[in-house]
């Protein structure tokens, strides 16, 4: 089950906020609990036992951590047999494909094949269970003893299967106890239908250019130019959509999400751009790798090569292929030379440094949306004219003739002046009113389009 559909809108959310609301305080967090194993089990019921048994694992875990802790031990060995463990299911889910492949060739034997599917929200619930466990270790907080309020901090639907990925730290508090009000409420209800409108009306549209577009090679610089140009959105509006209804789930029912985009295409360097771009899981190998490996308070080849550490994982996390593997080094490397060559000059020419971010940004999508790691370099040839394609051509300047608005739109959108003059607006209350007949029509409109249109994928549910 997805955000974006009429099922979820219309019947599963009316549901659950009616059945939340209705119970008494003490058992809102086991309605949610149960809610949120409906919702996952709804498309892949197989899966539900390999969370709940992630559940029980990771909360026993926890609380022996605590336990040794409290009998002047440090539980080191409990860390590292929960974090063993939640890695090695991640690995043999996602990861053992990849690993057989390439040990074969490179060792010339043959592995079991072992056909697996992915789980939907994998990579997001078992970062939050080595944070929880983490966060415990450190005793940053403490060991949580209600199994129904750890589960549902692993299983919380609106942030369930693509994010954000929320740090156990954070929520701790929220779970014992939380506050919900009709302005929390209706605020939920703004981010949602902004998200969904994102999502549906930008990220669709611009993803079935994209699919056009992509559908055969591109046969001109400009088709591939248009190509990168309708991903490069579809993939902001997508996930920054989704995470918008997530946090404004959260809202709804008293919880509050942390940011997870803050506008990272008006980004003036490659770095900014990944302290804007899926805030949660920058924060996640920040706090949970790149420090625990020295950070930048070791020496410069040190810390040079913690930064290659850090984004070949963060390569990996994203999918078992070199496609990934290259993207993370591409981001390392750019990282590096940004922090040890450009620093000054991005800070001091920002338009510049915008203009740079965005076509860097362009490249590193490539490797992203492509199948193979050749077919990107194959990809990124004619985008630079390094073939003997053509500049232009008749499909090239039909869909971007025919997707100037869209653009236009999607450019608009990515930066902060809609949201932050609705968002003052709503603040003064001079037009609410106004706002309210806004939101109303995003809403029926995105739900038209949901009735009328089949192509509505969630680019982030295959990591």
């Amino acid at each position: 089950m997805v955000f974006s559909s009429i099922v979820f809108i219309f019947t599963f959310l009316p549901l659950v906020i009616l059945a939340y609301y209705l119970a008494p305080v003490k058992l809102r967090n086991f309605v949610l609990l149960l809610a949120s194993l409906i919702f996952y089990a709804w498309g892949e019921p197989v899966y539900l036992f390999l969370m709940l048994y992630s559940i029980l694992f990771n909360y026993v875990i926890g609380l022996d951590i605590e336990r040794q802790q409290e009998k002047g031990r440090n539980g080191r060995g409990s860390l590292i047999l929960g974090v063993t463990v939640n890695l090695l299911l991640l690995g043999l889910f996602k990861y053992y494909g990849f690993l057989a492949e390439n040990l074969g060739r490179l060792f010339a034997v043959e592995l079991p094949d072992v056909s697996l599917g992915l789980p939907v929200g994998l990579s997001f619930y078992t970062f939050q269970s080595i944070s929880y466990l983490a966060d415990v270790y450190r005793r940053k907080t403490g060991g949580q003893t209600s199994l129904i309020s750890f589960g549902l901090y692993i299983s919380m639907f609106p942030q369930l299967v693509a994010g954000p990925i929320v740090q156990y730290a954070d929520i701790d508090a929220q779970l014992k106890k939380r506050f919900t009000s009709w302005d929390l409420f209706g605020e939920g209800t703004r981010y949602f239908i902004g998200g969904l409108a994102k999502k549906v009306l930008l990220a669709n549209n611009l993803g079935a250019v994209f699919e056009a577009v992509t559908a055969s090679a591109p046969q001109s610089v400009l088709t591939a130019w248009v190509g990168v140009a309708a991903y490069t959105f579809q993939i902001y509006f997508d996930f920054s959509g989704y995470s918008d209804m997530a946090v404004g789930l959260g809202k709804m029912f008293g919880f509050e999400f942390k940011e997870n985009f803050h506008y990272p295409y008006c980004a003036r360097s490659v770095t900014e751009f990944w302290r804007r771009w899926h805030i949660s899981l920058s924060s996640w190998f920040r706090e949970y790798v790149y420090i625990p490996l020295g950070g930048n308070r070791v020496s410069v080849p040190r810390h040079m090569l913690n930064l290659l550490i850090v984004w070949t994982l963060t390569g990996l996390w994203h999918g078992a292929s070199w496609n990934f593997v290259v993207w993370g080094l591409y981001y390392g490397v750019l990282l590096i030379v940004e922090k040890y060559l450009l620093r000054r000059v991005t800070e001091k020419l920002p338009l510049i440094g915008n203009v740079y971010t965005m076509l860097l940004a362009a490249v590193g999508w490539v490797f992203f949306f492509s199948p193979t790691l050749s077919s990107a370099i194959g990809y990124l040839q004619v985008m630079f004219g390094r073939t003997a394609s053509p500049l232009t051509d008749n499909m090239g300047m039909y869909y971007l003739l025919t997707s100037l608005l869209l653009f236009w739109l999607s450019w608009l959108c990515s930066t902060p002046l809609p949201s932050g003059i609705c968002g003052r607006q709503w603040q003064k209350g001079r037009v609410k009113p106004v706002l309210l007949l806004l939101y109303l029509g995003l809403f029926l409109l995105s739900t038209a389009y949901l009735i009328h249109d089949t192509y509505n994928p969630f680019l982030y549910f295959r990591f």
